[in-house]
């Protein structure tokens, strides 16, 4: 059928002439190109800002998890199990009876007087632990913990991803010493404990505290003496964890802390002996830690214990600065 020329002409676009350039597309308005370029510019942004507007897990959280995953290894529950161990074989060796009970009785010295003098003195028992583990076992624990704690993150790789996460170096310290605290905490408390229950149930002594001075005091302030002790040693081992951190963060080998601590806590000893060096003395951390047992006397001398409590949070101060100065200066 055939169309009328007045529909096709309707119908259809006009032809255009020829010998005329073919039409363009229309060029878009400034109004479009500039939504254009805004709706481009806020998803560069967002893409720019996304890492920048995350934020720090809060820091209740990340103690938790340092607590969590700190204390729960297998190597802290074989150090706190050594620690029990100790006041456990001293109540159970002090009640045996015989020539070898009576030749540790008589020997000479402070160590084995202060270890026979428990026998039928029961309350006795958690003071003399916490001397005898003060000068080595306790120290090792912190110092071990405070060695995983950066120089162990440095060595497995994670702590490059710590000191990159919105957390803060300093916060990243906070946290560390924190969870070396807590084992500071941890360890005491097993030795005082387990050598309170072991002295009542192996030694005895009818509830009351024969004194190194020869007077007798009652269960309360026998209590008392006996927190006094554990807090005193607990400051004294966060002062020693307080050096391992700062050595841990001096260093990416994991050894070298308890290494550094040990070989110290040895040296001290060695100066503190020697006479002609007695000028030392005031400024050694180990020069103290014999004071503990000053509350065993009565009346209590106080000048070691006090001296102790000193240079023990001197040495924490410094310790946690310079372990604040090495993780800010360490590269990530």
């Amino acid at each position: 059928m055939t169309v009328p020329a007045h529909r096709a002409t309707r119908d259809q676009p006009a032809a255009a002439p020829t010998g005329a350039a073919p039409a363009t597309p229309a060029a878009p308005t400034a109004a479009a190109d500039t939504e254009a370029h805004g709706r481009r510019s806020g998803r560069r942004a967002e893409v720019a800002e996304g890492p920048a507007v995350r934020s720090a897990a809060p820091l209740w959280r990340l103690l938790r998890a340092e607590l969590r995953f700190g204390l729960a290894g297998p190597r802290t529950l074989v150090t706190l199990a050594v620690l029990a161990l100790v006041p456990l074989l001293i109540g159970i060796g002090v009640t045996a009876r015989g020539p070898a009970g009576d030749a540790l009785a008589a020997a000479p010295g402070p160590g084995p007087g202060l270890i026979a003098a428990i026998t039928g003195n029961g309350l006795m028992l958690p003071i003399s632990a916490l001397r005898v583990t003060l000068f080595l076992l306790l120290p090792l624990g912190v110092s071990v913990a405070a060695a995983d704690a950066l120089a162990g993150e440095a060595a497995n790789g994670s702590l490059r991803a710590l000191l990159l996460a919105p957390i803060g170096r300093v916060r990243l310290v906070v946290v560390k010493a924190f969870g070396v605290f807590a084992l500071a905490v941890l360890e005491v408390a097993v030795v005082t404990v387990v050598g309170l229950l072991a002295g009542l149930t192996f030694v005895g002594g009818g509830g009351q505290l024969l004194t190194l001075s020869g007077t007798s005091v009652g269960f309360g302030d026998a209590m008392s003496r006996i927190a006094v002790a554990a807090g005193w040693a607990l400051l004294q081992v966060s002062a020693v964890g307080a050096v391992a951190l700062a050595v841990s963060a001096l260093t990416e080998h994991a050894l070298v802390v308890p290494a550094t601590v040990l070989g110290a806590t040895i040296v001290f000893g060695v100066l503190n002996v020697i006479p002609s060096l007695d000028w030392l003395r005031p400024v050694l951390l180990t020069s103290s830690w014999s004071s503990v047992t000053d509350l065993l006397r009565d009346p209590v001398p106080t000048d070691g214990l006090a001296h102790g409590a000193l240079l023990a949070v001197g040495y924490l101060v410094i310790g946690l600065a310079v372990a604040v100065a090495g993780t800010l200066r360490r590269e990530a």
